[in-house]
């Protein structure tokens, strides 16, 4: 079993940044994968970012990409979201994401998820 606590959501203007974080405990061992996806209101949940626990090929949203970074540390088992010139349409529950193996990436399923923190961006 692993655990995904999210940290670092809040209200931000627009053009701010903030940064999430990730920590993972647990089974942490055989870790494939992380990720971040995000769910407005109404809406359905979608992928952000997602790096590997061991490489260094990240994958972003075409929504996202230029403005925020996925990056880890994996003595600390956590993993980061800098979200900077962020937008109002950027407000959403933000959500980490875990995938033990590459079948779990290529289906876009992970197998665990964090409880999701919020993010609003006032305009």
């Amino acid at each position: 079993q692993v655990q995904l606590v999210e940290s670092g959501g809040g209200l931000v203007q627009a053009g701010g940044s903030l940064r999430l974080s990730c920590a993972a405990s647990g089974d942490t061992y055989s870790n494939y994968a992380m990720a971040w996806f995000r769910q407005a209101p109404g809406k359905e949940r979608l992928f952000v970012a997602r790096i590997p626990w061991r490489g260094v090929t990240t994958a972003y949203a075409d929504s996202v990409k230029g403005r925020f970074a996925i990056s880890r540390d994996n003595a600390k088992n956590t993993v980061y979201l800098q979200m900077n010139s962020l937008k109002p349409e950027d407000t959403a529950v933000y959500y980490c994401a875990l995938y033990k193996s590459s079948v779990a990436v290529v289906n876009g399923r992970p197998d665990y998820w964090g409880q999701g923190t919020q993010v609003t961006v006032s305009s």
